[in-house]
């Protein structure tokens, strides 16, 4: 058995996501793909894709939700030239133990989800050869503060609109409590709605400099929106 806490989130992921950060990795990520390569938080697959078609290293794509994993396989197999050379991996960020170590870890919009980041920078450095890069996206913005709910995206697929809602519940420190609906209207009336709460955690940049320093990692320069931080030899 299993218990999904993004399974109400799937059918909307890649219409959400498509229109957010995605189009934006695609363009800066490619000239940071080299090697082997660990993806922490897969998803759908939607940047798995572009890590297997821009890199000729294995990729392991860690995912621990079954709804999000299942779209990621299904991806896959349409894509027989990629069976061979991506692991989809039934874990969590902090589970993870490959069998040898990557060249580079990838880590898309999952920061956020991770409360014990001590924990998770030890286990990623277990994962990487020594200068092995760690990737992932981060900008610094104000916390949220608690307010009524706005629609967070709006789209048409048929005759049925998909709509997403949020609203931040409460704030404290860099813990973020928040909720967000999930619609499915056919004319106006709504004929499908899930409601989740998350808790998020969002660090400041020195914070964040800190941990990965004593985690014995280095910055190097990225593009904006992206950090890169080296392991050391």
């Amino acid at each position: 058995m299993t218990s999904d806490q993004y399974a109400v989130a799937v059918p909307f992921y890649d219409l959400w996501h498509e229109d957010g950060h995605v189009p934006e990795i695609r363009e800066k990520l490619p000239p940071l793909l080299k090697g082997s390569v660990l993806e922490i938080g897969a998803g759908t697959g939607l940047v798995t894709e572009l890590i297997a078609d821009t890199t000729d290293g294995e990729v392991f794509a860690l995912e621990p939700s079954l709804g999000m994993r299942s779209v990621l396989l299904s991806r896959l197999a349409r894509r027989r030239d990629l069976l061979e050379r991506v692991t989809v991996l039934p874990y969590g960020a902090l589970d993870v133990d490959l069998d040898e170590p990557v060249d580079l870890i990838v880590m898309i919009a999952v920061l956020y989800a991770i409360d014990d980041r001590e924990t998770l920078w030890a286990t990623l450095a277990r994962q990487l050869v020594p200068g092995g890069r760690l990737v992932f996206n981060f900008t610094e913005r104000p916390a949220p503060a608690p307010g009524d709910e706005a629609e967070l995206g709006s789209y048409r697929v048929g005759r049925h609109t998909y709509e997403l809602w949020g609203r931040t519940l409460d704030v404290e420190g860099e813990r973020v409590s928040a909720r967000f609906r999930y619609l499915v209207r056919h004319k106006g009336v709504v004929i499908s709605e899930d409601v989740v709460d998350t808790v998020t955690h969002r660090p400041s940049g020195d914070t964040l400099r800190a941990e990965l320093t004593e985690a014995g990692f280095t910055p190097e320069e990225a593009p904006e929106g992206l950090l890169v931080w080296r392991l050391a030899k």
